[in-house]
């Protein structure tokens, strides 16, 4: 559980929040259900297949965790939730940290659906880390597109020039938040979607603060 979750809880208004089972009970865990029960938010926790429909044609498919079997090793990552999101005939598919092992078991689950796991978007696991994005788990989502959140110039080095390499193999567009800025997915009626950077131009995230700060004391 991050601190983005627990920054997001304080400073918006939040009716109601969906997690896997708790692994462990960490600090940022603590944290969570001290804020959920100050703010009376509604925590659901959700389990491999548990549908959340949210309109007719929108909704998402959870298919994992395990609740009743969680992976032991780096059991905080290794049991994220994993949903797919279904629109018409759109998808994305949400990894959140998972890794190798996590990947490996959810391919064994659904060996004999693997379709469910076909997606035209994938949101690429642990920030592009070589844990994860194995090649037969590419090969099963099948993604158009992958995105890819990260920090510019982390101290991890994410993502990992070898998922990027394989990535590419697979001939899917890339879109990663430490060369784009934001990135905005549009989705219309008849399931057609639309991908805008928030950077169109070759400039780093920090050149782009340093701009906008000059800018605004030039004009104050």
């Amino acid at each position: 559980m991050s601190d983005g979750l627990l920054t997001v809880m304080e400073k918006l208004r939040v009716g109601q929040v969906f997690i896997p089972k708790q692994g462990e009970d960490s600090n940022n865990y603590k944290k969570f259900k001290e804020i959920i029960n100050r703010k009376t938010i509604k925590a659901n926790v959700v389990n491999k297949g548990d549908v959340l429909q949210i309109e007719n044609d929108l909704y998402f498919d959870i298919l994992w965790p395990n609740n009743s079997s969680l992976i032991q090793e780096n059991i905080l990552n290794n049991n994220s939730i994993v949903c797919k999101l279904n629109y018409k005939n759109f998808s994305i598919l949400f990894t959140g940290d998972i890794e190798e092992i996590a990947e490996k078991q959810i391919l064994s689950d659904y060996k004999n659906n693997l379709q469910i796991l076909n997606s035209t978007i994938l949101k690429v696991a642990h920030h592009g880390s070589k844990t994860s994005s194995t090649k037969e788990f590419l090969e099963a989502v099948k993604p158009r597109i992958t995105l890819i959140g990260v920090g510019e110039n982390n101290k991890f080095g994410h993502p990992n020039d070898e998922i990027i390499d394989r990535l590419e193999s697979f001939n899917t567009k890339i879109y990663r938040t430490d060369k784009m800025g934001q990135i905005t997915i549009t989705v219309d009626r008849m399931g057609k979607n639309k991908v805008k950077k928030f950077i169109e131009q070759n400039i780093s995230i920090n050149e782009l603060i340093k701009n906008a700060v000059a800018a605004y004391l030039k004009t104050n």
